[in-house]
């Protein structure tokens, strides 16, 4: 292995550590009372499996003195109206209408939420999000500490099936080592913008300053998309740490993974040109001191007990398994797989996401 490769590995654990010592964190005791009107909007579609958790967790949310929770039926055919329908007079359910050409539907629910609220902050959360009490006044009162117009407060991700404690830990490690967080905020550039979409605040102002998700209606990485048109038009906001009050299962299958990713990571890094970019970068920081270890390179071996020792790090700061960071060339392997089938399907047109194509 040449010292290139050696260099990265070492940025990536420069960056890790920076970020796991200096990002912005949403705690529980830090969570004050907010007087603000707060609206928690989640859309549903085909989620009977997840909507008693959710909606349960949602009304146990405190310290908000003006909140209501609104959800929409995406024109779901499963058991999902009936099990909102339980819940009475405690949330609002709209019926979503039927999705116009160049929407994605995630998009297009999300704007006739926010359209049918008045409230001042937007809570846009997914149906898989289970919130504590004091998740999004902890996140209200850190977002108006820092005089955000947004926060993406990032759950602590769940994973069981191996499938996912392979791939899921990849997410927070793929910024928390390419990004130092504290100089995006100040730099509030698109290009070096983090947001996760499973929870995501705004300020009901600027979301209507931007146009909402009209401007952004046909782009399948809808939070990151959201996140930069905002500071694009000058607002400031970032990504925060929620694993204390927050926690998200995306995918309980093999197969349900394997959809998820597949039907956004053609897009997840601009385009073909950043997607050679990001292959040989994860190549030369994983994959090449792999090979370079097990062929008896010393330099190689160091590359690789960085990398892995970035993964750590992560894996502490967002509290999941540390020891999965010994399966990184792996679990960068599996995750090759999946950008080369999602490139696949999207050239053929064959990318479908609940039963929706894409």
């Amino acid at each position: 292995m040449t010292l290139f490769p050696f260099i990265l590995c070492c940025a990536a654990l420069i960056t890790a550590t920076i970020n796991a010592l200096t990002m912005r964190v949403v705690r529980k005791s830090e969570s004050l009372l907010i007087s603000e009107s707060v609206d928690l909007l989640i859309p549903m579609r085909n989620e009977e499996r997840n909507v008693s958790e959710c909606i349960e967790a949602a009304l146990s949310t405190s310290k908000l003195a003006n909140f209501s929770i609104t959800v929409l039926d995406d024109n779901s055919s499963d058991k999902t109206p009936e099990l909102l329908t339980s819940f009475g007079s405690k949330i609002t359910v709209m019926n979503g209408t039927a999705l116009p050409d160049g929407w994605m539907g995630k998009n297009f629910a999300l704007s006739q939420l926010a359209s049918a609220s008045s409230a001042e902050y937007l809570v846009f959360s997914d149906a898989d999000v289970r919130l504590t009490p004091e998740a999004i006044s902890a996140s209200l009162a850190l977002m108006k500490r820092l005089n955000w117009d947004y926060i993406s407060p990032y759950p602590r991700q769940i994973a069981r099936t191996f499938a996912e404690l392979l791939i899921q830990p990849l997410l927070q490690w793929s910024w928390m080592s390419s990004v130092v967080l504290r100089i995006a905020e100040k730099s509030q550039r698109p290009s070096t913008t983090i947001a996760n979409g499973q929870l995501f605040i705004v300020k009901r102002a600027a979301y209507i300053e931007i146009g909402g998700h009209e401007n952004i209606k046909n782009e399948v990485l809808d939070d990151l998309e959201l996140a930069r048109e905002l500071v694009r038009h000058g607002f400031r906001g970032g990504v925060a740490d929620a694993s204390d009050v927050v926690t998200c299962r995306m995918y309980e299958s093999r197969k349900e993974l394997i959809e998820g990713y597949t039907k956004s990571l053609w897009r997840a890094f601009g385009g073909v040109a950043g997607t050679i970019l990001a292959l040989l970068i994860l190549t030369w920081t994983s994959l090449t001191p792999f090979y370079g270890a097990i062929t008896g390179s010393a330099l190689a071996l160091g590359g690789l007990t960085l990398t892995i020792l970035s993964r750590v790090v992560v894996a502490l700061r967002t509290r999941s398994n540390p020891v999965l960071s010994l399966l990184h060339p792996l679990a960068i392997l599996f995750l090759f797989s999946l950008i080369a089938l999602s490139w696949m399907k999207k050239r053929n047109g064959s990318l479908q996401w609940r039963g929706r194509s894409i």
